[in-house]
């Protein structure tokens, strides 16, 4: 409105300026003429400079004295007109008016106008030379206009003036109000900051031409956003106006600026926009607990690790300002409980150390401290940055198993120790405030073969006797469970050992034979034997050793007990003889002095062996006395050759023997019964009686009545019978050929037993069918009844003919015939 308001002012004042430029141009016109001078006229904007160029023209006119009359100058440059913009009156607007000197107002001097927006946006009355604007304009789409004036004869177009280019100007009025582009802004500032603190700075446009008047000249205020905010009215600077702004209080502001022209006086245009600030955090809060005490509880059967409780001290600052460190700082269960930071949720979580017993200690106290590890040093005053809160924790009794008064027993039991000897007592307890009875038991996976039971009590007593040389050591558990309670148990290592009894007697270490040379010397040794036992061996406890009493005085060896448990045998005289005896036994009894004492006897064995000078043994076997004495070794390798000989003779016949006979008859490849032939192509049926040749079946080579044989010589040829007759190679009469061959077969002495023909007339016991045999059916009439045949039809008149009654006796009759 105030826009509007001042447009219509502007209007007035415009026409005012224009009736004082009409009456100064009428002067000046009535002027003009008066002294006879062509004038250019423009309503009180017509300029005359002398720095402008002027076309000056000299006139000579004779009148009819025959005087020379001269005029004076005159002018036809232009400099400029001048047209406010956004005009709306209902008449064109007058922008100014050209005239020549050569215008005598009789309309033959036609006025043209050329250049930007000539007939369309600026018209030219050819006759008068007025210029008005019949559009709208607008100073900030264009703010001047280029055109060009000329003025020639209206009857032949001549040039009366020469080409004038003269500037139309639009005049700015203030009809653009300020714009904010970039909004709306967005800005952020620290919480706490002086006053005065810089937050940015909004810059607003304005269209209209600033060289003229105040339209362009803006003043920035704040309408929203005080009193925390303020601006800067020529430079647009928004400031912090209020100190210690709290973010946790408020965090977002929302602040609307303005911007108006004319210098910010009345009438002028504003626009406004949009500032969004966010205050951003500064570590000013120090962290605090909701509580000053806590109280937890934990359960003494839980163990070491497990959680007990969480807090979490409350500091309103986010991101690293907000960030609370935790640590144990005193109480008495610092060493029974850990504290650590969940990186997640930033508590503080309270872990057990160790297990807690509630029999021993029902409550612990602990103090926590929670405090910023980024403290900013302009807010040092406001602190200090840390609090601190106290956690009772109580122990709570839980039903645990029995407790072994010892982590594992050790026994010793002697082997050997009847069944129900004492072992040893383990003993547990019940540590709960109701103090139950504890009932034991030997689990069986640690004693398979149940050497041990238990009592009552806890007394560990044996099954049955142990020995130490097959377990010596027994592992075993032990487990306890509260009668009464929730059936908890708790296991015990039990080692028990089992002590050594002298029930072993000693042996020889080795078995092995002693070689001893014919020509021995009286007095050598020629052994030294040891002893071993499976029993333990006492401090300064050894073997003994002395010949049993049945050889203490034998002839041929002795014996001397070293002491140190070996014993040496000697040799007592010489002249030993394989021959006379190879092996000699010297029974040795050995004795362990143990307590009881334990001896036994072992034979040792003494192999006579054949030496050489050097005393090295040659041989030790037997063979002087289980050869003849005439036989040598060339003999024996004789005999065995022989033998090799004879065996591989044997061999050679056998497989000579088991070679596989070829066939006695030759047939050669062209006998056609030895080949299948496939043929795909079908009979013609019942009716095709060409279909095959019984000469296929005839052999070649056995046409004249001869076969050649593999198993004999032939030396006879045996010529063809007079009287059996050969069916004709087209001949398709197979009774006739079977009956040639069967005759053939009987003939010939040579032919081997197995070449016979099988007739298996019988096809089993209730066949309905009966025999399938086609031999048979040759010499045995058939019971069947075919004359069904004749109904089928014409296809089976064929098989009504053969099998038919009368067709049956006719073919009778021609077998009898032909035989």
């Amino acid at each position: 409105m105030a826009a509007l308001i001042a447009k219509r002012q502007g209007f007035g004042l415009l026409r005012a300026l224009l009736v004082l430029l009409g009456v100064s141009v009428l002067c000046s016109v009535a002027l003009g003429t008066r002294d006879g001078h062509a004038t250019l006229d423009h309503r009180s904007h017509r300029h005359r400079h002398p720095g402008h160029l002027s076309l000056h023209r000299h006139r000579q006119r004779t009148g009819k004295e025959g005087q020379v009359l001269h005029r004076s100058k005159r002018g036809w440059v232009w400099n400029q007109f001048f047209v406010i913009e956004e005009y709306t009156g209902p008449d064109p607007v007058l922008v100014g008016r050209l005239h020549s000197d050569v215008d005598k107002g009789d309309g033959t001097i036609k006025y043209i106008l050329s250049g930007e927006g000539a007939g369309t946006i600026f018209v030219i009355d050819d006759k008068t030379g007025n210029i008005h604007a019949t559009k709208t304009l607008d100073r900030e789409e264009q703010a001047q206009y280029t055109l060009t004036a000329q003025a020639v004869a209206r009857d032949t177009n001549e040039p009366l003036e020469p080409p004038s280019e003269f500037i139309v100007k639009v005049q700015d009025i203030n009809d653009n109000p300020p714009e904010f582009l970039h909004g709306p802004y967005y800005a952020r500032v620290p919480e706490m900051s002086n006053v005065g603190t810089s937050v940015m700075q909004v810059t607003a446009t304005d269209a209209d031409d600033p060289t003229y008047g105040n339209s362009a000249r803006l003043v920035y205020s704040i309408l929203q956003g005080q009193p925390y905010f303020s601006v800067e009215p020529q430079t647009g600077i928004i400031r912090t106006a209020l100190p210690n702004m709290d973010r946790e209080a408020r965090q977002e502001y929302d602040v609307v600026i303005q911007a108006k022209d004319m210098g910010g006086h009345m009438g002028g245009l504003s626009g406004t926009t949009e500032v969004k600030i966010t205050l951003t955090d500064v570590n000013d809060n120090p962290p605090k607990f909701p509580q000053s005490v806590y109280t937890m509880s934990v359960s003494e059967d839980k163990v070491a690790g497990e959680e007990v409780g969480r807090l979490k001290a409350k500091d309103p600052d986010m991101g690293d300002n907000g960030l609370v460190n935790y640590r144990l700082i005193d109480g008495d269960g610092m060493s029974m409980f850990e504290l650590s930071t969940n990186s997640e949720t930033r508590e503080a979580v309270i872990k057990l150390k160790k297990q807690v017993d509630f029999e021993t200690k029902r409550s612990y106290t602990l103090k926590v401290e929670g405090s910023n590890p980024h403290i900013d040093p302009r807010f040092l005053a406001w602190g200090p940055y840390k609090d601190e809160a106290t956690i009772k924790i109580s122990v709570e009794d839980a039903d645990e198993p029995p407790v072994f008064i010892a982590s594992s027993y050790t026994f010793e039991v002697e082997e050997n120790a009847p069944r129900g000897t004492p072992v040893g007592r383990v003993h547990a307890k019940d540590t709960d405030v109701a103090n139950n009875p504890v009932r034991y038991m030997i689990p069986r996976y640690t004693d398979v073969d149940q050497f041990f039971s238990i009592s009552e009590d806890g007394m560990i007593i044996t099954n049955r006797p142990l020995d130490r040389e097959t377990q010596p050591w027994h592992n075993i558990s032990v487990s306890a469970t509260e009668i009464g309670g929730h059936h908890q148990d708790t296991k015990v290592r039990v080692n028990i050992k089992v002590k050594d009894v002298n029930d072993n007697s000693p042996e020889f270490a080795t078995n092995n034979e002693v070689h001893m040379c014919e020509n021995v010397a009286p007095g050598k040794v020629i052994e030294t034997v040891s002893a071993v036992d499976k029993d333990e061996m006492a401090h300064r406890q050894h073997f003994t050793f002395s010949l049993a009493p049945e050889v203490a005085h034998n002839q041929n060896f002795s014996l001397k007990d070293n002491r140190d448990s070996t014993a040496s045998i000697y040799v007592l005289r010489k002249g030993f003889s394989r021959l006379t005896q190879d092996v000699y036994h010297l029974p040795i009894e050995i004795n362990d002095n143990g307590f009881p004492s334990m001896s036994s006897t072992n034979t040792l064995t003494i192999r006579v062996c054949s030496c050489d000078s050097k005393d090295s043994i040659l041989s030790c076997n037997v063979e002087p006395y289980v050869l003849p004495a005439g036989l040598s070794t060339g003999a024996l390798i004789a005999i065995l050759a022989c033998i090799v000989i004879l065996l591989a003779i044997v061999v050679l016949f056998v497989a000579l023997r088991r070679q596989k006979k070829e066939p006695l008859i030759v047939f050669e490849e062209e006998d056609i019964r030895e080949n299948i032939i496939t043929y795909d192509d079908e009979g013609g049926g019942e009716e095709d009686t060409e279909a095959f040749d019984i000469a296929t079946l005839q052999n070649p080579d056995g046409a004249n009545g001869f076969l050649p044989r593999k198993d004999i010589k032939p030396e006879l040829q045996y010529p063809i019978r007079p009287g059996v007759g050969h069916p004709a190679p087209n001949s398709v009469d197979v009774d006739d050929f079977i009956k040639t061959r069967i005759a053939e077969a009987d003939g010939d002495p040579t032919a081997p037993p197995y070449d016979s023909i099988q007739i298996y007339g019988y096809e089993g016991r209730g066949s309905l069918a009966g025999s399938l045999s086609s031999l048979e059916s040759v010499t045995t009439e058939s019971d069947l009844d075919y004359d069904y045949l004749q109904s089928w039809g014409p296809r089976f008149r064929k098989l009504a003919d053969l099998y038919g009654t009368k067709d049956c006796s006719v073919l009778d009759e021609d077998d009898s015939e032909d035989s």
